[in-house]
């Protein structure tokens, strides 16, 4: 069918080993008179935060620091660095860390020059002006969130994660150093890993994929599920921390114009009410909701299990679709992800409250390759218990 897309990304990408150097020539290229770097408390325990402030030091760069990010930050977190940021007079928003750092750090800039309480942003194109210059920095790999218009927030009182869509979102610089990731946890570098994965399987799957959309998507899966059980196993390996910061680049690439699917609306409802890690939310869910769309396109899902590298001999693609959705829950065993729902204490009678969060997030199940009813989410979750 033709149709008229459209591609967008960050602007510029600075990727490799000893990136993070060139951060004050990028800065000045900007013009920052004064940096706001905006991360949290983990990544300064870990040291990340003083390579930064060291290097601003060494070029004689103004900064300030927030450090109070927490995990699946709440929306009023924007409004306290927005009081900084105007109380500074800082003029560059420096984003340090995972993917709640970044999405803090990517909505302070772009409401840095727009005023109006945070929430009346949830939405799509809510933004009416471009805010301040943004440079991204991520340490995991990862939410991809350095090339994408998305900023994923927490409303405690819905008990649910919104998101703000605009390309105003986009940083001006992703900055990507693969050394940075290298003290990752194997918790984290599990539960992370598994989220970039999840986005190329959900871009490449999405109704509004495209020729260029499926080729980073494919990519990714590719760079992201031979390398993850390495960089999982042996965090030092450089090798493998940089195939999957690179996965994550191209699978934020792929989703940030061919939308995620359900996956994503599953994990949403109990992220947000029972504290679940994100990337660790999204595999709960994944292979769940994959065996439920396989039927929207099995084609495709069959290409997934060949871009792990299942071998297709013999085998019909319905059957290879299927290896796919086993080969998932075979890594996240691997990975010592957790795969049921009951290990975080949710039960048979929260799950109408939870499909009726499901069904609210209309954004992401427009994308899905499969319609998708209340009762079908229902019995996903079930499923997934």
């Amino acid at each position: 069918m033709n149709r008229v897309t459209l591609f967008r990304t960050t602007p510029r990408i600075v990727f490799g080993s000893g990136a993070i150097n060139q951060l004050p020539s990028e800065i000045k290229s900007l013009g920052g008179g004064k940096v706001f770097l905006i991360t949290d408390k983990g990544i300064v325990n870990a040291g990340l935060a003083r390579k930064i402030t060291d290097l601003l030091d060494n070029a004689k760069i103004k900064y300030s620091v927030f450090d109070a990010v927490e995990p699946d930050p709440r929306y009023e977190i924007v409004e306290k660095t927005l009081r900084i940021l105007r109380e500074e007079k800082t003029d560059l928003v420096l984003g340090l860390g995972g993917g709640s750092s970044i999405d803090i750090a990517k909505t302070t800039a772009a409401l840095g020059l727009n005023r109006g309480p945070v929430s009346q942003y949830f939405g799509i194109d809510l933004i009416p002006k471009a805010g301040l210059p943004s440079i991204i920095i991520p340490t995991t790999a990862g939410t991809g969130s350095e090339v994408t218009p998305i900023a994923i927030l927490s409303d405690e009182k819905e008990k649910l994660k919104k998101g703000i869509v605009s390309s105003h979102l986009f940083p001006s610089i992703a900055l990507l150093d693969p050394d940075l990731t290298i003290g990752l946890p194997p918790n984290i570098t599990a539960s992370t890993g598994m989220d970039a994965l999840i986005h190329a399987i959900e871009a490449y799957t999405s109704v509004n994929a495209t020729s260029l959309t499926d080729l980073l998507a494919y990519r990714a899966m590719e760079l992201l599920y031979q390398n993850i059980r390495a960089a999982y196993a042996n965090g030092s390996n450089l090798e493998a921390r940089s195939a999957m910061l690179e996965g994550s680049l191209l699978a934020g690439m792929a989703f940030a114009n061919a939308g995620v699917t359900a996956v994503h609306a599953f994990a949403y409802p109990i992220g947000a009410e029972f504290h679940i890690p994100h990337g660790v939310a999204n595999t709960l869910m994944l292979p769940h909701v994959m065996r439920f769309n396989l039927l929207g396109n099995v084609p495709k899902f069959a290409r997934i299990a060949a871009a792990f590298g299942i071998p297709s001999a013999g085998m019909t693609i319905l059957t290879m679709a299927e290896k796919a959705v086993e080969a998932i829950e075979r890594l996240a065993d691997d990975l010592k992800v957790p795969r049921h729902l009951k290990e975080f204490g949710i039960r048979q009678e929260h799950i109408p409250q939870l499909a009726e969060g499901v069904m609210k997030v209309t954004r992401l199940l427009a994308n899905n390759p499969r319609t998708l009813t209340l009762q079908d989410a229902q019995e996903i979750y079930k499923a997934a218990l």
